[in-house]
């Protein structure tokens, strides 16, 4: 697989931010929408568990009451009759018969063998015996109700149609004994209307908890729109930004490439090409000479040699500006002072080198970007600084190696601080990971360039870790 498929196949660097940006957000909401939802769901159930129990409670104490009135109406006949007095048991039959409230409400009577002896509003029971009788849901009724009245009174739940509708309905009974009678009496309510409101509270409170989970599912979404915009939005900014540091950067390329150009076409034209007018004219005036006998004629042929050696050194000259044979065979010291000596000769500007020998231990880049800076602070000195002594310094440090170039003129101005120059020096020590330091005065200029340890080759022989 080649790089170019491994590299479409894998994620973008902007990509790569947006999902570090989303992802710990979007596991965050989640985590925090699962916390919510189920601590609302939790509070609501036990909410309404709550509410459930008041109104059970309620309609509790609806039976009690209802059980205390009957016990009222009948309490003088049972209180002094007879356990066999039947016409006592008839009376007190006939009133609690009589005693219905509601639509669906009665009471009941169940002797302990299970005989029903009163059911105003389902008489289809009496005179029957239910004993063993069970709801729709298996619950035992009949027995149940005999055995909480043996003990004196109680509470039964259990499955029981309604007079009223004939439908089953959930249905809440309080029973009490008469043990001289051996009877059970009581009374029930239904409770569908308790459990109606009590499934409607819970539909309204999984209704509000999907509303919780949507609501916290839309700020998430609305979150992650936010951090795509804002990554789309510092993305094109970027590119612009980009793209006009690009620009800039090409121009000055070019820039530097038409100063260069320029720079060498002045040379060849003020010397190259002066040198070889002038070996022309001395030639055809030796030939001159010669065709008429002249015996200056060999004064003529010396002079064109000697203009033609100096045509020549002026090409050696430029063509070591531009590349300098010594920085590739001796290093960078050697290269650093000849470029030194040979501007003290050309401008007449007291220079001095100092040095501790490299043994070419700096790579290649580095010995490049040194002898450039170094090329373009010369060049600056000559034409602007005014000064009449330079200073080179070059060495080996334990962080590296420094390039230290001083002279005594007349400072820099501040239109000069950000000139194509030092741009240059700039972009070149930046390049290397390295430092450039600049302290201009009214009586000189201090230029330091610093390259890191990193660009020091290992002695011969040795592996540049170990090193």
């Amino acid at each position: 697989m080649s790089y170019r498929s491994r590299h479409k196949g894998g994620l973008s660097y902007g990509q790569k931010i947006f999902l570090l940006a989303t992802l710990p957000l979007i596991l965050a909401m989640a985590m925090l929408s699962f916390l919510v939802t189920n601590e609302a769901r939790v509070m609501s159930q036990r909410e309404i568990a709550g509410l459930e129990a008041q109104l059970i409670a309620a309609k509790r104490e609806e039976l009690k009451n209802y059980l205390s009135i009957a016990r009222t109406a009948f309490g003088p006949i049972y209180g002094n009759a007879l356990p066999d007095d039947e016409g006592a048991k008839t009376r007190v039959a006939q009133i609690l018969a009589a005693m219905t409230y509601g639509t669906d409400g009665f009471f009941f009577v169940y002797d302990y063998d299970g005989k029903n002896i009163v059911s105003p509003r389902q008489t289809w029971l009496i005179e029957k015996n239910w004993a063993g009788l069970a709801d729709a849901e298996g619950t035992p009724v009949v027995d149940k109700l005999i055995a909480t009245a043996r003990q004196g009174s109680g509470f039964h739940t259990y499955v029981w149609p309604k007079p009223s509708s004939g439908r089953d309905g959930r249905m809440i009974t309080y029973v009490i004994g008469l043990q001289d009678w051996r009877w059970a009496i009581g009374t029930g309510v239904f409770i569908d209307d308790v459990l109606a409101s009590v499934a409607t509270a819970r539909e309204a409170t999984e209704a509000r908890v999907q509303r919780t989970f949507l609501y916290i599912g839309a700020v998430t979404a609305a979150s992650v729109l936010l951090v795509f915009l804002s990554g789309l939005f510092l993305n094109i900014r970027e590119r612009r930004l980009a793209d006009a540091k690009l620009k800039a950067l090409t121009q000055r390329i070019f820039d530097t490439q038409e100063e260069e150009r320029g720079r060498v076409a002045r040379e060849l034209h003020d010397s190259i090409s002066q040198m070889l007018v002038g070996v022309r004219y001395t030639l055809e005036l030796a030939r001159k000479r010669l065709t008429s006998g002249d015996a200056r004629t060999g004064e003529s042929l010396g002079q064109g040699i000697d203009n033609l050696n100096g045509a020549i050194q002026e090409v050696r000259r430029i063509s070591r500006d531009l590349r300098p044979g010594v920085l590739d065979d001796l290093g960078l010291g050697p290269a650093l002072q000849a470029l030194t000596e040979e501007f003290g000769k050309r401008t007449g500007i007291e220079t001095a080198f100092e040095t501790v020998v490299f043994r070419n231990r700096l790579d290649q880049d580095a010995k490049i970007a040194l002898y450039r800076i170094a090329q373009e602070a010369l060049t600056n000195i000559e034409r602007h600084s005014g000064a009449t002594k330079v200073t080179m310094f070059v060495r080996g440090t334990k962080s590296g190696a420094v390039l230290r170039i001083e002279d005594n003129g007349r400072g820099m101005p501040a239109t000069r601080a950000d000139g194509l120059g030092l741009r240059n020096m700039a972009e070149r020590v930046e390049r290397l990971d390295g430092t450039l330091r600049i302290l201009s005065t009214k009586t000189g200029t201090m230029i330091e360039a610093q390259v890191p340890l990193t660009h020091m080759l290992p002695p011969t022989g040795t592996t540049k870790a170990s090193a």
